[in-house]
């Protein structure tokens, strides 16, 4: 089944809620939501930093709610919003966890492992593959991205 470009906005919309989160703890401001059905069932936010976790990414930890929620860790017919395209570690898991779907808001250009550097998710040496949707609210996770570490640099130079 296909889902209406209304209803991702409002599920993306849900992770940008989500990555506001980070910003109390200093991460970077990312947010994930696993659906199945049509309904949100696995949610996270960056948690590295505020946790020392190198695994403290949104998408695993919206995996795993996700993963305890059914029970299984095959999350098959299960779509995945983000903010940010995955790095390769959360691509690699994308995978291993047979998403159906993976929708990211903006490109990451310099650590992107879905698009922008690698292609993990549609890679066809893969046992399973990953459906790739981009844009949806693109403008308002990249400005969260952008905004985050412009005020970073900001604070440094002063």
């Amino acid at each position: 089944m296909t889902m209406p470009k209304s209803h991702r906005a409002v599920f993306m919309a849900r992770a940008l809620e989500l990555a506001q989160k980070c910003l109390l703890s200093g991460d970077v401001p990312i947010g994930a939501v696993v659906v199945s059905n049509g309904k949100i069932i696995g949610e996270g936010y960056n948690t590295r930093q505020r946790d020392s976790d190198i695994s403290g990414h949104a998408e695993v930890i919206a995996m795993k709610m996700a993963a305890e929620t059914l029970g299984t860790w095959k999350l098959e017919g299960c779509d995945l919003y983000v903010t940010l395209e995955p790095c390769i570690m959360c691509a690699g898991a994308i995978v291993s966890a047979r998403i159906e779907t993976l929708i990211y808001g903006a490109a990451d250009e310099k650590a992107g492992g879905v698009r922008s550097l690698y292609a993990i998710c549609e890679d066809p040496r893969l046992n399973h593959r990953v459906k790739v949707l981009t844009g949806i609210k693109s403008g308002e996770c990249s400005e969260l991205i952008t905004g985050f570490f412009r005020n970073i640099r900001e604070l440094k130079s002063s």
